[in-house]
């Protein structure tokens, strides 16, 4: 069950934002279709592979915190240059594995900036929920009504599933389904890289910042959290190589899921020395969801675009929570992580370069001229000086 419930957290909302990016950036079936497949049948590979190797439970397909970025920048570079840039980020990713070097590098950038930043990126998506309630009465209310009862179920299910179950009933009993179209069968098509400086900066810095951050950082760290020793520079390594395989067919990355990784590694999964078949069970339906993307995207597509945008926000209403929690949580980075997250939420690139990495930039600059970097230091108790009692003896 642990590895079903993990499979169901990749293939539902993160296969609604690649669709929604896709729209966004003008791709066509084909490109889509191989799309779909570089990330979740690699990704499900991927996962599979280092849970038997190393007898510990990765989970995982592709970064939908990533997707959710592309979604407002990808529109102005050509698939041949987003394959450029996702080769360069599994390098990228590769070369930290190789060097060591990912816990100083990280160091470098607050994690209240980069948690700020993606809060402002995924914060549309989010606000998205409310036209599309008024859009869909009848489906997000029954929407809602699946994210507040599944809790009450059960905490172990995810809320988003209780989504996800209310709103496709919901469909059935308020929505006129279209005539669907007969799907055909599409192979992966290859990609021909183009390498470019503006995409490099505008793109792939972004992608492997938030994979290294938000995905395998997590991910490892869940790990750590439940007695298990990941290989970290191995897990780099092998995610950087795979991800440069899964550009060529125009995948933006694939790499060990936090989230995923967490609920596969945890104490419900079962015996600690089992758990690494739930990891197992769900790589391997990622990989077969990959397989029959062709058949997946037009059932998805098949879909109203207000019930896509509904369930895409619910996708990343928790990763807001705990992003805007974390950015703003510690008040020594207070202006500098407000100025990360309004410039990423406005989302207006400027000269070239895309709304994110200004966010990164301008929230570091902030807060090195505002000396928010530096912890205040804390006040000392004032010493007071005891006055000598004398006891006299009984």
């Amino acid at each position: 069950m642990a590895g079903i419930m993990s499979a169901l957290m990749a293939c539902t909302g993160g296969a609604i934002m690649l669709i929604y990016g896709a729209d966004k950036a003008g791709f066509s079936q084909s490109e889509l279709i191989s799309w779909f497949f570089a990330v979740y049948f690699l990704g499900g590979i991927l996962n599979l592979g280092l849970s038997i190797f190393y007898k510990i439970p990765f989970g995982g397909a592709h970064s939908i915190t990533a997707a959710a970025f592309l979604t407002t920048g990808m529109a102005q570079f050509s698939l041949n240059e987003l394959a450029g840039c996702y080769i360069m980020s599994g390098l990228l990713i590769a070369l930290f594995g190789f060097s060591g070097l990912f816990n100083r590098i990280l160091e470098l950038i607050p994690k209240q900036l980069i948690d700020a930043m993606l809060a402002g990126l995924v914060l549309k998506y989010v606000i998205e929920i409310v036209p599309a309630f008024k859009e869909i009465p009848l489906i997000g209310g029954m929407a809602v009504l699946g994210f507040f009862i599944t809790p009450k179920i059960s905490s172990w299910v995810p809320p988003l599933l209780g989504v996800l179950i209310f709103g496709i009933v919901g469909l059935f009993i308020g929505y006129d389904f279209p005539v669907i179209n007969q799907a055909s069968f599409s192979f992966p098509q290859m990609v021909t890289p183009i390498f470019s400086m503006h995409a490099f900066f505008s793109i792939t810095i972004p992608v492997a910042v938030l994979v290294l951050s938000n995905d395998i950082a997590v991910g490892l760290t869940a790990l750590q959290k439940h007695g298990f020793k990941p290989p970290v520079n191995h897990t780099l390594i092998w995610t950087g190589f795979v991800t440069m395989v899964a550009a060529l067919f125009g995948g933006h990355a694939v790499n060990v899921g936090g989230m995923m990784t967490a609920l596969c590694s945890s104490e419900e999964a079962g015996a600690k020395n089992r758990r690494y078949w739930a990891a197992i069970y769900s790589g391997a339906l990622v990989a077969i969801f990959g397989l029959v993307a062709w058949k997946a995207v037009v059932l998805i597509k098949w879909l109203p675009t207000a019930f896509i945008s509904l369930i895409s926000g619910f996708t990343l209403l928790g990763v807001l929570l705990s992003s805007l929690r974390s950015a703003f949580a510690d008040s020594s980075y207070r202006y500098s992580s407000l100025f990360s997250f309004l410039i990423a939420a406005a989302n207006a690139p400027f000269i070239g370069i895309s709304a994110p990495v200004w966010s990164l930039l301008i929230g570091g600059i902030s807060a090195k001229i505002l000396g928010e970097s530096i912890p205040p230091k804390k006040k000392q108790p004032r010493k007071t000086k005891l006055k000598k009692q004398t006891v006299e003896a009984p």
